[in-house]
């Protein structure tokens, strides 16, 4: 990471707003997992800084989610196609800066889903975008789609340049996030024909290889709490634990960021979060994960803002304090 990243710490974000409640235990599901313990962020009593306000994406539709390429510096948002048909699960892409966080390219993508989450995978010089892929009808994929980013193409889901992939064949819908310090394909898939969530996790190298046939976590139901928390609105992961983002849009005591621990499906932190209190509209969206090249973890989380339909912006926040 360069430095521009690390002087952004100096803007505060309301993080110390709400109460945060440990080790609830609750919402534990059947978890075959071997996932290694490690750290969590502290969600509570830690400030949450920004990353970046205000900046326009290339289309004005809502930021669904981001991604970052730690390796090559990038980071990718991702949002429905403005204009498009409802459903069509048509996409953009947009490449910030990293210096900046302004606008430097795009990408679009026909038939794919909704962009609930999406995940950046560096190849050498290259980013590999994963996303959910193969629209269902409602927007969504039931599938997940890896491919290379390039800017200014537009890049059909039936496309041979897209590999596809099934991690659960029981499965209607697939989201996935990366957890690039770990090397981790996380994946949010629901059961055909059930109307809740399960998670699993992968090795990011077996995945990309298309080995799901060794899950480090298997059979993770989203825990109730979080479901019963309108809207679900992203997650990421970083080691041993789950962090998921709820909230509504021009609400401040809706946006919710969630720890579960992996190995046992438990909840350890509920935290409502403060941050962008200011912004106008603040509907929460997408997180993602990354270390700097200094070592130090953060854990992102977006919003979007502007009153305005169709002229929406992007809102990027973090927290690094790990306990």
């Amino acid at each position: 990471m360069n430095e521009p990243l690390s002087r952004r710490t100096l803007l505060r974000a309301g993080g110390g707003l709400g109460l945060a409640t440990l080790g609830l235990g609750y919402g534990a599901g059947a978890v075959s997992a071997a996932v290694p313990t490690s750290k969590r962020f502290q969600l509570s009593g830690e400030e949450s800084y920004d990353l970046y306000r205000n900046r326009e994406l290339h289309d004005g539709t809502v930021m669904q989610s981001f991604a970052f390429d730690q390796t090559n510096q990038r980071l990718f948002t991702a949002q429905v196609r403005q204009g498009s048909a409802e459903g069509s699960g048509d996409l953009c892409i947009t490449e910030l800066s990293w210096s900046t966080w302004n606008e430097i390219g795009h990408m679009y993508l026909t038939g794919f889903g909704h962009g609930v989450s999406i995940g950046a995978q560096a190849v050498g010089s290259s980013t590999y975008l994963w996303a959910d892929a193969v629209a269902d009808g409602d927007g969504y994929g039931k599938r997940l789609g890896r491919f290379k980013y390039a800017s200014g193409t537009t890049l059909a889901a039936s496309s041979s340049a897209v590999t596809k992939y099934t991690p659960v064949s029981t499965a209607d819908r697939h989201t996935c996030a990366i957890d690039p310090t770990h090397n981790r394909l996380i994946v949010r898939y629901r059961p055909a024909g059930s109307s809740t969530h399960r998670f699993t996790a992968y090795d990011l190298t077996a995945a990309t290889n298309g080995d799901f046939s060794n899950p480090l976590i298997s059979n993770f139901l989203q825990p109730q709490v979080i479901t019963d928390s309108k809207d679900f609105q992203g997650y990421t992961a970083y080691g041993q634990y789950l962090y998921c983002l709820t909230g509504l849009h021009d609400n401040e005591d809706s946006t919710y960021l969630w720890s579960v621990d992996l190995n046992t499906g438990a909840v350890k932190e509920k935290f409502l979060t403060g941050a962008g209190s200011t912004l106008s509209y603040r509907e929460p969206e997408g997180m993602a994960v990354y270390t700097t090249a200094g070592g130090e973890p953060r854990l992102f989380f977006g919003f979007a803002s502007n009153t305005t339909a169709n002229e929406r912006l992007s809102n990027v926040f973090y927290k690094n304090v790990l306990v």
